[in-house]
């Protein structure tokens, strides 16, 4: 693997307060990174950050060597995918919000069929792709949200907390498949928990904010074995 995004004395601020610091974070490229923390902790400020939907007050954040700030929006906004807690599906059917990415980049219909029917199958939605949005269950809406994002390809997928608010049986098959995907298909993720056991079980590292600060990067046993300082060992005992 080799460095991807390289983040460097970054800070966000809303409404004049500082809500998320990170003096230096490197991600690989082909790694799935689990960022976790307490509720507003500014996980998803940092997603936020990366998705350049917000400009930070200082610092930079390298995309591939490149500084986002100097790219265009929507050129780096067709390198990335975000995949949210709700689905935000349209009221179309599952085939047409899988393919609605790949219409608005005018791919053509040959390609955009066999992108369809590779994620729909890789998310274990292909036998629902004539049922409309509103008939799915929470599973199936999720499951239809992530083939919507890697059927676009994205070189940098950032996913805010996906799974939280399915059951739990249901949560962890998604986990489960995912998992695999990922560690078959080697794509940049970013992928924002407060579940720690989510975390070690996607990430190949995790990254701990705490209060608006990284406090710490490692692998779920690093971080578990040796925590930073007082505020990460509290938070790894109460979650």
């Amino acid at each position: 693997m080799s460095e991807f995004i390289s983040i460097h004395d970054l800070l966000i601020q809303r409404n004049g307060r500082d809500v998320l610091k990170i003096k230096s974070l490197e991600i690989q490229r082909g790694e799935t990174l689990a960022i976790v923390g307490p509720n507003g902790a500014g996980k998803s400020t940092l997603l936020l950050a990366l998705a350049h939907l917000i400009k930070p007050k200082h610092g930079e954040i390298l995309f591939n060597g490149k500084p986002i700030s100097q790219m265009d929006d929507l050129e780096y906004r067709r390198k990335i995918s975000f995949v949210f807690q709700d689905p935000l599906l349209m009221d179309m059917t599952v085939y047409h919000n899988i393919a609605l990415g790949l219409k608005f980049r005018g791919t053509d219909k040959d390609e955009t069929h066999t992108r369809v029917g590779r994620w729909s199958q890789a998310m274990g939605v292909e036998s629902l792709l004539a049922r409309r949005a509103g008939q799915l269950s929470g599973g199936e809406a999720q499951r239809v949200s992530l083939a919507r994002a890697f059927v676009l390809d994205p070189e940098l997928l950032l996913m805010d907390e996906p799974f939280s608010a399915v059951d739990p049986p249901t949560r962890a098959q998604l986990l489960k498949d995912l998992s695999t995907l990922l560690s078959q298909d080697h794509r940049t993720t970013i992928f924002v928990t407060h579940n720690l056991s989510e975390a070690a079980q996607v990430g190949n590292r995790m990254a701990v904010i705490i209060n608006g600060e990284l406090k710490q990067v490692g692998t779920p046993q690093e971080i578990k074995l040796a925590p930073a300082d007082k505020s990460v060992e509290e938070f790894l005992k109460e979650y």
